[in-house]
Parts: C-alpha cells; sequence; structure tokens
C-alpha cells in the first residue's frame, strides 16, 4: 500500500544569497523538470520573500525561515507570521538547529512560536535536533521526546506540520549518517507521535531528514520506510536540487526499467 504521505523537499538558503544568485537559483528551479508527485519549498531570507516569491514558480512554496510568536510589537529585528504571509508566503521554519544551538532557543519558546504560527494559519516545519554530545552520549531518544513533547503541545493542526529531524553531528561535519541510523531516528519520532498523539497524526505527518544530504545520497535514503523528504542546506545553492526534489521519481522510473528490462529478457 503506498504512503498517504506527499515527499517533501526544502532547500534552505539560510544566509548565503543575494538577489543575483537568487535569480540564478530561481531560474534552474523554474526550468527543471520537478517530480509533480514531491512538494517542493525554498527557505528564504525574510528580506528576499517577496523577490523570491514574485520570480519562483508558483508551484514551488516559499518558506521563511524564522519567525516571532506574536503578530506586531516592538520587537526590532523580528519578523511574524502575518509580515510572512503579506509577502505572498505560507511556510516557514521554526526551531531550526541554529537557532536552538547559535542564538539558545529553547523549547518553550520554540512552541510560542508554533502556536502563533498556526494560529497566523501558517504551515510549518517544525525542526528537532541532535548534536554532536546527544548522539556520541546515547541520548537520541531522550532529546528528540523532549522536543516533541514540546512541540506536540503548540500544535493543533497537525495537517499543516512536516517534522524536520537534523542530525546536526551529520551536518558539515565530515561524518554522514547510515540509512539505518536515520531510519532509527525517524522511527522514534513517529513511534512517538502514536503512543502520544494518535494513529493518524503518525501515519499522515510527514518527517524529513536533514544532515548532509546531497544528490549522491538521497536516492537510496528516499526508499527509507519513515522518511518522506529532506530538508537541504548547501545542496539548495546548487543544481542539486532538482536531483533531491526528483529523488523518488528517478528511483521509480529506473525501477521499472529494470523490470521492464527483465520482463523481455524472460
Amino acid at each position: 500500500m503506498a504512503s498517504p504521505r506527499k515527499f517533501f523537499v526544502i532547500g534552505n538558503w539560510k544566509m548565503n544569497v543575494d538577489k543575483n544568485r537568487i535569480n540564478g537559483i530561481v531560474k534552474t528551479m523554474n526550468k527543471a523538470s520537478l517530480d509533480p508527485n514531491t512538494e517542493a519549498v525554498v527557505g528564504c531570507p525574510s528580506c528576499y520573500l517577496s523577490h523570491a516569491r514574485e520570480h519562483l514558480a508558483p508551484t514551488i512554496g516559499i518558506a521563511a525561515q524564522n519567525c516571532y510568536k506574536v503578530a506586531r510589537g516592538n520587537f526590532s529585528g523580528e519578523i511574524s507570521p502575518e509580515m510572512i504571509k503579506d509577502c505572498g508566503c505560507d511556510w516557514v521554519i521554526i526551531g531550526h538547529p541554529e537557532r536552538r544551538t547559535i542564538f539558545n532557543e529553547p523549547d518553550s519558546f520554540i512552541a510560542e512560536k508554533v502556536a502563533h504560527a498556526q494560529e497566523a494559519g501558517m504551515k510549518i516545519i517544525a525542526c528537532l535536533c541532535e548534536t554532536t554530545d546527544d548522539r556520541r552520549e546515547g541520548r537520541t531518544e531522550e532529546v528528540l521526546f523532549r522536543q516533541l513533547k514540546s512541540l506536540a503541545s503548540a500544535i493543533s493542526d497537525w495537517s499543516r506540520v512536516v517534522i524536520a529531524f537534523e542530525a546536526l553531528w551529520a551536518s558539515n561535519t565530515g561524518v554522514f549518517a547510515t540509512n539505518q541510523q536515520v531510519q532509527e531516528a525517524l522511527s522514534l519520532v513517529r513511534k512517538w507521535l502514536r503512543n502520544n498523539v494518535s494513529d493518524k497524526v503518525a501515519d499522515t505527518t510527514r518527517i524529513i531528514y536533514a544532515g548532509s544530504v546531497s544528490s549522491s545520497n538521497c536516492r537510496e535514503m528516499a526508499t527509507l520506510k519513515d522518511l518522506d523528504g529532506f530538508l537541504v542546506g548547501s545542496a539548495a545553492l546548487k543544481p542539486d536540487i532538482v536531483d533531491i526534489i526528483n529523488a523518488r521519481r528517478t528511483h521509480v522510473t529506473e525501477l521499472l526499467t529494470s523490470l521492464r528490462i527483465e520482463e523481455h529478457q524472460g
């Protein structure tokens, strides 16, 4: 039985673009033949949201990389979900590992942002983070479950949430997560949802992986049972993002071709 969950790939540009570079990425993505069975989104710096929305194909979503927990007020430098929507964008990344580890955002603050973003009608990529120390000290289950518990308390509509698991120990560290390690972590997340939210949420919520995803490892990883897509970092700035968006289509096409060859030879 096919999964009811549509494959999801978000390419996060982080703080690595200007208008000229965005135009180049947009040109590549707009010209590419992207798998219609994959929902494609880009994570854009807030100052370029309107520019990206104006030039990127309407079939590709745009996400802000962060937001604040209220609609308006004296919060210099922040951006609200309402502002993001006013730029024509309906996705936001919340709790990214860089927000957690560099800017020291605690679980409770991230949950407040998630709650308000949902109230504002945004769709959310809610991030979970496992650090190098977490992995080394065997705290994977502990940290994932703690973060999930905090997130779940803030989520009212799971159909508008994608959960992203980032193995920070495998992000630009020279260490790569094995498919088994990825599947084990994603399975833990889905198990927690089943035991603490509902079977329906566990079966329908998309769980994606982040951690040095590239055109060379995405196709095999895309076959994992509990993986529904990727949050892509540096590869999102390159033509590789097209291969990653098409990770499942390429695999299925080659599989069908192989089967046809075997039938013909048989």
